[in-house]
């Protein structure tokens, strides 16, 4: 028998808990402006220590305010503005010290009294940039410096951040130069004062400096342009050829797209180990830390290739067109993110066929690439209980942390999945209209409005599907409602068998799987025992039902030995040649303090990915991939 627990009645010695009263939230975000303009100071020359001093002058009328430090972050999908790194925080007006209170809920807002006769409020504080990666990312080394200018900022509650006005100013170190999209007012020495601009604008214009610094022009008018900082001198080099196609990259996009939505773009490029790695979009730059050697070692980095096409095509998909429910009018306010298969699944996809257009890739190299991606979804069993559309949700669930079964819990999987449909779309739309027509058409029709225009335009999945249709007539919703909502046992591989391709698995890796395993120091064996190892045999990653999982490994442990000797990827490799003879892979694992002995069944030998063209078709994805050689940008 289950017994039933007794809730005692309350009494009145000893009433029952009841809830407190909850506080007043912030302001509703109005669309009104806010009076004045507030001046903030910069000082970033402090670079043993990596603290940023922030100094704000606001106008202010008496009586209660709040003030906001940004907490939604356009680019990062999430409320992922480090508050625990805000320190120091003091407040004056009419020459008095302002008592604060941070508000009980929303860690996020400050509660201030504005005495009579104040006009303006001065504010200061600290931002601790991370000294250890175990603190967030690293924004600052002895040579690099990378401000986004959401940490370094307060602002009054109750508006659009369009409607508030920021005249910003830095101080860097003695002989730094850097790279901005914000236009300059004027400079004093180290110290530069930028134009007035929106708040919007300000925390959508991060600034990238350092020591070394270069800056090359990308097309004639020099409206777009590679401002690069690395952490030597010689890291800076590149030839010709290297840069080329970084200059075709900018004319495929606009024969893509057909319409620039910015009056000038800078790439904010970063070549570094010391500072951490990352890659978002803004609309008139992008800021993104790559490789140190990824000009000094060009052929040996060849995989890494895709974050500047990525970032630069989120210029059109993302900050231009963006999806309604993605979209804010203050950074307090949450976003949702529906939409994040065509905001990056559909990127994910072009930066793969500009990859190849522009010759960053060889058409090769991307259908490599493309092999890769489909084969990962493959073999991922998370689509069978999880739909494509509520890993739109992850960003927030995860908060973009490591998390221990990604083929079966699904990660953000609307980036390369997504990439996979918007292949099917592309490959649809040619067969439907007799290879007349192409995704191409819709790029130019959804992003490619009003030339020199970066206001945001917000869409809706019937913006979507109407568009489409105006392209090529079919039942997009419905196809749009399978891939998203459905939960298939099988990927979505249709594009490629449209596109002329299979896929295929075999024993030997593709140049571009070497590549980059050999940059990122990782061994992949996901495709044959379900095993994910970086160098010294740490687990990253098991595949949820491989023979791995069967074995009862999991990420987090390590491998010592393999079959008598010591582990190294070699080794491994070798033992899962020799499985497909009969001889077992035995493995000495660790976990913690515990070690065991591991036997894995499994005699298939090494599956890696590939595209195999299907006799007799069209072989549409090679079309796809081609540089476009008409269709010129005019303004």
């Amino acid at each position: 028998m289950v017994r039933v627990p007794h809730v005692q009645e309350a009494t009145l010695t000893h009433p029952l808990p009841q809830p407190c009263a909850p506080p007043a939230p912030a302001p509703e975000p109005r669309d009104v402006e806010y009076p004045g303009v507030i001046r903030l100071e910069v000082d970033a020359t402090d670079l043993e220590r990596r603290i940023f001093k922030a100094h704000q002058t606001i106008p202010v009328s008496p009586g209660p305010m709040m003030l906001l430090y940004p907490k939604w972050l356009p680019g990062y999908h999430s409320p992922q503005a480090p508050i625990e790194l805000f320190a120091g925080l003091s407040i004056t007006a009419s020459g008095k010290d302002l008592p604060w209170r941070r508000h009980p809920t929303e860690v996020h807002a400050f509660l201030i009294d504005i005495p009579e006769g104040s006009e303006e409020m001065e504010a200061s504080f600290q931002f601790l940039s991370p000294t250890s990666k175990s603190h967030g990312r690293v924004v600052v080394s002895p040579d690099i410096l990378n401000l986004e200018w959401n940490v370094a900022v307060l602002y009054p509650a109750g508006h659009f951040a369009r409607r508030i006005t920021v005249a910003p100013s830095l101080t860097l170190p003695e002989g730094w130069r850097f790279g901005c999209a914000l236009a300059v007012e004027s400079q004093d020495g180290p110290t530069t004062r930028f134009e007035p601009v929106t708040l919007d604008e300000l925390v959508d214009s991060p600034l990238l400096a350092g020591r070394y610094f270069r800056h090359i022009a990308l097309d004639e008018a020099g409206e777009v342009r590679l401002n690069i900082v690395a952490d030597q001198p010689d890291l800076l080099e590149a030839t010709e050829e290297q840069i080329e196609p970084h200059r075709e990259l900018v004319r495929q996009a606009d024969k893509l797209f057909g319409a620039r939505h910015f009056d000038h773009f800078e790439m904010l490029l970063a070549l570094s180990d010391e500072i951490g790695a990352t890659g978002v979009e803004h609309q008139r730059s992008f800021e993104a830390v790559s490789i140190p050697d990824y000009f000094a070692n060009w052929g040996g980095t060849m995989s890494q290739r895709t974050t500047i096409p990525h970032e630069y095509i989120h210029s059109w998909n993302g900050k231009y067109r963006r999806g309604e429910d993605s979209w804010a009018p203050c950074f307090q306010e949450p976003i949702r993110n529906s939409l994040m298969w065509v905001y990056e699944g559909l990127t994910q996809y072009w930066h793969h066929v500009l990859s190849a257009r522009s010759g960053l890739w060889t058409a090769e190299q991307a259908r490599q690439a493309l092999a890769e991606i489909a084969a990962t979804h493959d073999i991922r069993a998370g689509s069978h209980w999880r739909p494509l559309s509520d890993t739109t949700r992850d960003p927030i669930i995860a908060a973009r942390a490591p998390i221990p079964w990604p083929s079966w819990q699904r990660s953000e999987d609307y980036y390369t999945e997504g990439a996979l449909v918007w292949l099917d779309v592309d490959t649809r739309i040619r067969e439907l209209s007799g290879d007349t027509r192409s995704l191409d058409d819709f790029a130019r029709a959804f992003f490619g409005q009003d030339d020199r225009d970066w206001i945001t335009r917000t869409y809706t999945f019937d913006d979507v599907v109407e568009t489409l249709d105006r392209i090529s007539p079919f039942d997009w919703a419905a196809f749009f409602e399978e891939k998203l909502r459905d939960t298939p046992t099988d990927a979505p591989l249709d594009g490629l068998t449209r596109g002329g391709y299979r896929l295929v698995y075999g024993e030997e890796q593709s140049e571009y799987q070497e590549n980059k395993e050999t940059v990122l120091g990782t061994t992949n064996f996901l495709f044959s025992v379900g095993l994910m190892l970086s160098s010294d045999g740490a687990i990253s990653e098991v595949l949820w039902e491989s023979p791995a999982f069967r074995a009862g490994l999991t990420s987090g442990g390590r491998i010592l030995g393999v079959n008598g000797r010591v582990y190294s990827a070699t080794e491994l490799k070798r033992a899962i040649s020799d499985a497909k003879e009969g001889r077992p892979i035995e493995l000495i694992v660790t976990v913690g303090k515990r070690q065991r002995e591991v036997r894995i069944d499994y005699a298939e030998g090494h599956q890696y990915p590939h595209l195999a063209p299907i006799e007799g078709a069209r072989p549409r994805l090679d079309e796809i991939l081609r540089p476009v050689l008409k269709g010129r940008y005019a303004r």
